[in-house]
Order: C-alpha cells, then structure tokens, then sequence
C-alpha cells in the first residue's frame, strides 16, 4: 500500500486547546517498523547490513529537560548493554556544547548497539527499558519514539492550537532527505503489518495527544 503525496483524508478532533488534525489514511493503514527485517537505513544508499534503521544520525531532544534526562540514564547504563558506555564516560553523550544532539559514534548514533554485541543489537535505551520492565516511550528521546509520526504545531488567533498528526516526509530530514537509500513511510517496503498503525502505535498516539483525545480519535476510526 502506498501512501501518495496527496493532501490525506483529515480527522478532526477539538478541545478547548487544540485542534487536533489526523492523517487518516495512514492511521488506518499498517505500516510497521521493519527494523532487522529488511530496513534500508537513511544513509545515501541502501545499507540493510548495518542494521542502522534511521539511528545512522544522532537523536535531536526535545529540550533541556529531555537532554539532561537522557545523559543521566546513560550514566546509569550497564556496558553489558551499551556498547558504547566507554565513550559515553569519556566524551559524553552529546554531539557538542550546545547539548541538543546525541553524539554520532562509528557512523551511528552513541546509543546504537551495532550486529554482533552480546547485549544485544538496537537501542541500549530501548533494551535497558525492557530489561527493568518499563516503556520504552519513559527512557528515550521523543523523536525517537516517536517516529514514523510527526505533529506539525500552529498557534492560532484566538490562542488554541492547531496539531497536524501526519506521517514522517523526506522533507522534515532536512538537507538529507532528497538523498536518502529510503525513507520509511513511502513506497510500500514497510505497509506489511498485521494491524493498523492506530491500534499498533496505540502507547505513542496516546503519550502525543493524551489519553482522552486518543480514545476518541480510535473510537472514530473504528466506527
């Protein structure tokens, strides 16, 4: 199933702050995640083997909160499942003084733990939070769990605003996109789940929008 580049079908959701906005067709499609199972990465071509997914650039944090937060779980990481908790100690984990990148280590992000490792390959963040049995969405940037969503922000006249609830583009990568081996949400690599991305991304559609806002947009979408 391919999504076109095509204004989608829109869902509306007001409260009396936001405007919610939802890309419809691909809620209701079944995209996955198709990380370790044939995902071409981001770099300028297609490199399955690294098994990189889109960790091939550092994480951007949301804001210093979320910076601070993450470098103090890294402190906390055992090296049995950070491969990188060496040059986390050494260098830290931001990309420089500005601290609102994670650093890029090897041609990947310092948290990425590349094929091979005994603790695992994929996210040290991400295997640390199974390991203690917590979400994954409490131990990792935002853009990271977030994504393939994206939510474009406006602030309207009458001081609500307008959230956008759409599918990641080449377009938001920046300066990278137009060069990309892949970007996820096109073509039709990775539309090959078994549920609909509304019911699959329950956890994160519930943690961006609340849990009020996400009952009623499943509730719609199942009607």
């Amino acid at each position: 199933m391919e999504l076109p580049d095509q204004e989608p079908s829109i869902l509306e959701i007001s409260t009396p702050d936001t405007e919610w906005r939802f890309d419809r067709e691909f809620l209701e499609s079944n995209w996955t995640c198709i990380w370790g199972r044939g995902c071409l990465g981001i770099l300028d071509e297609p490199a399955e083997q690294l098994n990189q997914g889109c960790c091939s650039v550092g994480a951007e944090f949301g804001d210093e909160e979320e910076a601070m937060f993450i470098s103090a779980m890294a402190a906390m990481l055992s090296p049995s499942i950070f491969q990188f908790a060496g040059a986390a100690m050494e260098g830290g984990i931001f990309s420089d003084d500005r601290r609102i990148n994670t650093r890029v280590v090897d041609g990947a992000c310092i948290f990425l733990n590349r094929p091979g490792f005994k603790g695992g390959e994929g996210c040290a963040l991400h295997i640390a939070a199974g390991e203690a049995g917590e979400s994954p969405l409490d131990w990792k940037p935002s853009v990271c769990w977030q994504l393939p969503i994206r939510v474009d922000w406006e602030q309207l006249e009458n001081g609500r605003e307008r959230a956008t609830l759409r599918r990641w583009k080449r377009a938001d990568w920046g300066d990278e996109g137009p060069t990309m081996a892949w970007c996820c949400t096109e073509g039709e690599r990775a539309y090959v789940g078994e549920s609909r991305v509304v019911d699959s991304l329950a956890d994160e559609l519930s943690a961006i929008t609340g849990t009020e806002v996400f009952v009623e947009l499943r509730r719609r979408l199942s009607d």
